[in-house]
């Protein structure tokens, strides 16, 4: 039985924006008080030069709040009631400030508008969320940070980096999973399926008719099969994709990805199985001194554009393997005709590179590898799902289109002209 772990959507709180009311019309920097930060080098006496500018810009709007300082003005509404000290964002770290307070006649507390700009946790939570992703672990955060020079400091502990980082990757998984997929002109999909620890993710990734990659999806189960599988294309189809329309459906060979493909999309569904499993597969069952001339007819026969030629090499090369080898030969028969769906299309060498395996995904799965390499101790299947959710948000930010998007309008041409036979088809019944 497949369990499904539900994430709950974090609350996003949009960070205030000054406009240029808030901002005074010059500001001064008493350059004698930050002798002490320059001694640190140049980025401390940055940070204390911006502080100095933070206050002269809490004194401002306080002045256009309650008037100026020390004039006695009867018609005032407000008036200033000392300072207390709060923390502000600083280069992923919480840094203490003396902030005015301003009250009304009635007592009511006034906000700073300036103050609630530059205290944004969101902030604090993505520059975790990104230094991590980049390979800092939460307990050597703080070695990462630049220099401040004497201020206190808050926010770089293991357990407060952590949290910032929980939040972060669940608001990753949110949006992820909520994303509208109705307005995508999705040509072809990639499923895939990545082992994590005792987990297994299957993972979704889709080529448009620009040559644009989007991320899909991912679900979660303990092994690649029917089930697992469906559950995510079934959760792709309630998001907006839609059922009715052929598309190319490239897979490493699984069996439940397979049958759940079939089963979600019938006849609109074209496999492609990837050559590379396949041939990794047929060599496995060789020996090491015959897998070069045999992975050679492989490249041979899937090299030709005759659809017809090619099944016949293919099923040569399995008659030949079939004394010899009967395991080699089995793997090889297994699945073949989807090995040719490419080719069954008409599709040129420029597609062909990038539509005959499933490497555009597994370029993906990469970067979620690599951004977790330093989780020493894998939990549950939700954080298995948060940490794949902001691997795959990291590798999205590095997509190009692929290789061959001048050429796209050959496979969308060669998709509508199946999907005509498929209905022509169910006219005639």
């Amino acid at each position: 039985m497949t369990t499904v772990h539900r994430t709950s959507t974090p609350r996003i709180i949009a960070t205030p924006e000054l406009g240029a009311a808030d901002l005074p019309e010059q500001v001064t920097v008493a350059l004698g008080e930050l002798a002490d930060a320059a001694k640190q080098g140049l980025l401390a006496f940055s940070v204390g030069v911006g502080l100095t500018v933070v206050e002269e810009l809490f004194q401002e709007e306080l002045q256009r709040l309650v008037g100026p300082r020390g004039k006695h003005d009867a018609t005032r509404t407000a008036h200033r009631h000392g300072e207390e000290r709060r923390q502000l964002t600083l280069g992923g770290r919480r840094v203490t400030v003396r902030k005015p307070r301003a009250r009304t006649t009635a007592g009511q507390e006034l906000p700073l508008r300036t103050y609630r700009a530059f205290a944004s946790r969101d902030l604090l939570t993505q520059a975790a969320l990104e230094r991590i992703l980049a390979g800092l672990s939460s307990r050597r955060y703080g070695a990462g940070l630049e220099p401040v020079g004497e201020l206190g400091r808050r926010g770089t502990s293991k357990s407060a980096v952590s949290r910032r980082f929980i939040a972060g990757t669940q608001r990753k998984l949110a949006a992820l999973l909520a994303r509208d997929l109705s307005g995508l002109d999705l040509l072809a999909v990639f499923l895939d399926g990545l082992v994590v620890a005792d987990h297994c993710v299957i993972v979704a990734l889709g080529v448009d008719a620009e040559g644009t990659k989007h991320v899909l999806g991912l679900w979660e189960g303990a092994t690649e099969n029917q089930a697992v599988c469906g559950a995510l294309l079934r959760d792709l189809v309630r998001r907006g994709l839609a059922a009715d329309r052929t598309r190319l459906y490239v897979i490493d060979g699984g069996k439940g990805l397979h049958a759940a493909a079939t089963a979600a999309f019938g006849e609109h569904a074209l496999i492609q199985r990837c050559r590379v499993h396949k041939r990794r597969n047929v060599l496995d069952h060789l020996p090491e001194r015959e897998r070069v001339f045999v992975g050679r007819a492989l490249d041979q026969a899937w090299a030709e554009p005759d659809v017809a030629r090619a099944e016949a090499a293919l099923h040569a090369l399995a008659r030949q393997l079939e004394r010899t080898h009967p395991g080699a030969a089995a793997s090889l028969r297994e699945g073949q005709a989807e090995t040719l769906t490419v080719t069954r299309l008409g599709l040129p060498p420029s597609l062909l590179r990038t539509f005959k395996s499933t490497n555009p995904i597994e370029s993906m799965n990469g970067v979620c590898r690599t951004v977790a390499r330093n989780v020493k101790r894998w939990g549950d299947g939700a954080m298995v799902l948060r940490w794949m959710a902001a691997g795959m948000s990291e590798a999205e930010r590095q997509f190009r289109r692929i290789n061959g998007y001048r050429d796209l309008h050959v496979l969308k041409r060669a998709l509508e002209r199946q999907e005509e036979v498929t209905g022509s088809t169910k006219k005639s019944a």
